[in-house]
């Protein structure tokens, strides 16, 4: 640990007395406290979401999906969601509808819309985000498909047509 070293001098001075300290216990205390705190804390894993890609492959989806067997959700600003089962022919203000993010509404819309569907196998539910849009709005609609449980979905952009009568919804 410490030592001390004396050295005689003759002469009438006073004797220094020079402490020597080992620092090889103090790093070996500082090397095991740091690995002790290293293997007992838990780093914080990214909260993330598994999105169900297609396989790969050269398999080309056959045939248009049809109106009734979809539901495209609009995701607006300020926390606003729209959605319709229109095409560009048949999408007027008055049949694009607004929610909230209430997980019973959204999960009851796209359980009726299902239940309507005449082909259930193909039903997909289409999420179209604006530029106005926030992230935390897009998760959480991602968080409601989750939890309907259907396992068709796409993202994309809005259309002209969708976004000339969302804007005309929102003045």
């Amino acid at each position: 640990m410490a030592e001390v070293v004396t050295k005689e001098k003759s002469g009438g001075k006073q004797n220094k007395k020079p402490i020597k300290i080992d620092m090889t216990p103090m790093v070996d205390l500082n090397f095991l406290l740091l690995m002790f705190f290293m293997f007992t804390s838990s780093f914080t894993k990214p909260n993330v979401m598994d999105l169900g890609l297609p396989a790969k492959g050269t398999d080309a989806p056959i045939g248009q999906i049809g109106d009734q067997n979809q539901i495209t959700f609009i995701i607006g600003e300020n926390n606003r969601i729209f959605y319709h089962q229109s095409n560009e022919k048949d999408l007027t203000e008055a049949g694009l509808k607004e929610t909230d993010y209430n997980g019973l509404n959204v999960s009851k819309i796209i359980s009726n819309a299902y239940e309507k569907a005449p082909k259930k196998e193909i039903f997909t539910i289409i999420v179209k985000p604006t530029d106005d849009a926030n992230y935390k709005n897009f998760v959480d609609m991602m968080d409601n498909i989750s939890i309907s449980k259907k396992e068709r979905y796409g993202i994309s952009d809005i259309k002209p047509w969708e976004k000339k009568v969302y804007e005309n919804v929102i003045k």
